[in-house]
């Protein structure tokens, strides 16, 4: 089911190549200890007063993915640490904020701030514009790109520090992040552009990517339906004729109905 929360910061994290998995629980070396917890404290820290042991957060980690709960860094564990994935924590005090972020209008403005090198302008506008429609196609809402001023969505492609105190960290790192619907940095999507944009299943799909964010910049959190477009892990799927999971649709519909017949 999909979850929705105040301000977020959402990055799509890509730790696949970290380091080797462990072919079982004897396999655990110390650096996959330091990497499952580095993982956990940043996707799986209920409470900074918390007293759940590190057992306890591996099987909620296990239990949110659908894998089996044993609380230890089995195979299946860390394969899915190591999974491409989106930043945001799966579970954190946040989801306890009153209110449904959204934005109080169903027709929004964005503007692209700068290109990636990696795709022909054209591509990159197209591959925008297809992520937004994934959204107005069963919604109320309709997106409108401006070229100059200001918009209630902008977009831009950084390299490592650009200006939200959420600095990327170079190649196959944290992919993008994005805010929930507010007042100023609301809504905003950044790009790493120390990752290799591309529109096919090579590399990272920019139109996949950025349907992800955007569903983060109009209010969702994530699924645990692994057929969601929300789920947090990347994955590259066919791009043509995509369409949202029903899991998707029940959620952005819950915020902004239904698209008029």
């Amino acid at each position: 089911m999909v979850q929705v929360r105040s301000l977020v910061l959402l990055s799509l994290y890509y730790g696949a190549f970290a380091m080797p998995r462990p072919q079982n629980d004897a396999d655990v070396t110390p650096g996959d200890q330091k990497f499952a917890l580095d993982y956990l404290n940043k996707f799986y820290e209920l409470t900074r007063k918390s007293t759940k042991t590190f057992e306890d957060r591996i099987k909620e980690m296990q239990k949110f993915f659908g894998i089996r709960i044993t609380g230890r860094l089995d195979t299946n564990t860390m394969d899915m640490m190591k999974t491409p994935r989106c930043g945001m924590p799966d579970v954190a005090d946040f989801r306890a904020f009153p209110g449904r972020p959204i934005w109080p209008q169903t027709s929004l403005t964005y503007r692209i701030q700068n290109y990636t090198p990696d795709l022909p302008r054209r591509v990159v506008d197209e591959s925008i514009q297809k992520a937004f429609n994934v959204w107005s196609q069963v919604t109320p809402l309709r997106f409108r790109k401006v070229t100059s001023g200001s918009a209630d969505i902008l977009i831009q492609f950084s390299r490592r520090s650009h200006g939200d105190q959420a600095p990327f960290d170079g190649p196959n790192g944290v992919l993008a992040h994005a805010y929930a619907p507010s007042e100023g940095i609301g809504g905003d999507a950044h790009f790493d552009e120390d990752e290799r944009w591309t529109n096919t299943r090579a590399d990272f799909n920019l139109f996949l990517v950025a349907a992800h964010e955007f569903g983060h910049s109009l209010g969702l959190d994530h699924s645990n339906d692994p057929r969601a477009l929300m789920f947090p892990t990347y994955r590259y799927v066919n791009t043509d004729n995509f369409r949202l999971s029903q899991d998707d649709i029940n959620g952005i519909q819950s915020l902004y109905g239904r698209r008029p017949k």
